[in-house]
């Protein structure tokens, strides 16, 4: 059987209320047992089965062993071994939570990085990775070494039109595993997947003290585009903020 999946670029339509319902209730969890989404909504045994079997054929919802999540097309997985470590880029999935949420919280320790402090904050509160609703597109790729989470990217997009062609971009690797490239690949992997689904700017702030942040990101092609003076306030001092993007 041929898997249809969702581009994040689609428009949702589902032609019923209840499918929507349906689709809204697991994409709000990231993954459920489809007796428990069947149960919460109060839609009868055969009718919520016709409804799952319509979103997945129309590559909204897949289904593995009873457990329903969003459908997405976000790529394969790529591997590489440089300087004799070998890690693994690949789409995110729900189980990876908890390793990005330490991986963020590690990197942006500090206040060194205020919004992936500010997405570990949402992800860990939502208990919820990927997102495509009619409010907001989320995506992350993660970078594993020995199936441990090591770094990531993530990408967010609000669902308005005129904001539709931007998605804000973190990345970050922990200390352990930086300098062989893994950030470089990271951040390739994430802007790709950005200018297949039609964005054409990826923008992210960052502490003027994070210089580390904005070389890399210079180092990539970035552009500073403003500088917000005494934005932030971090350990009683005041700090820039300094606005990057890049046009894809």
């Amino acid at each position: 059987m041929v898997t249809v999946l969702m581009e994040f670029s689609e428009k949702l339509e589902f032609g019923h209320e209840d499918r929507r319902r349906i689709y809204e209730y697991v994409e709000r969890h990231g993954r459920a047992n489809a007796n428990e989404v069947q149960d919460s909504l109060r839609i009868d045994p055969s009718g919520f089965r016709h409804h799952v079997a319509i979103l997945r054929r129309d590559g909204y919802l897949s289904e593995d062993e009873d457990i329903l999540s969003v459908a997405l097309e976000t790529g394969a997985e790529e591997e590489f071994d440089v300087d004799d470590v070998e890690f693994i880029i690949r789409p995110a999935r729900q189980e990876d939570l908890s390793g990005i949420i330490g991986a963020i919280r590690q990197v942006a320790q500090e206040g060194s990085y205020i919004v992936a402090e500010t997405v570990a904050d949402e992800i860990d509160h939502q208990e919820a990775l990927l997102r495509h609703n009619d409010l907001e597109s989320r995506m992350f790729f993660v970078a594993t070494v020995n199936d441990e989470v090591v770094g990531w990217v993530h990408l967010n997009a609000p669902e308005l039109d005129k904001l539709s062609h931007t998605a804000e971009l973190t990345v970050g690797v922990l200390d352990e595993y930086q300098g062989h490239g893994i950030g470089s690949h990271l951040l390739e992997r994430g802007l790709e997947w950005a200018g297949a689904n039609g964005y054409e700017k990826v923008y992210q702030s960052a502490p003027s003290t994070n210089q580390n942040a904005i070389d890399f990101l210079e180092a990539h092609g970035w552009e500073t585009e403003a500088v917000r003076k005494n934005h932030y306030k971090i350990d009683g001092e005041y700090v820039d903020e300094v606005m990057m993007a890049v046009k894809l």
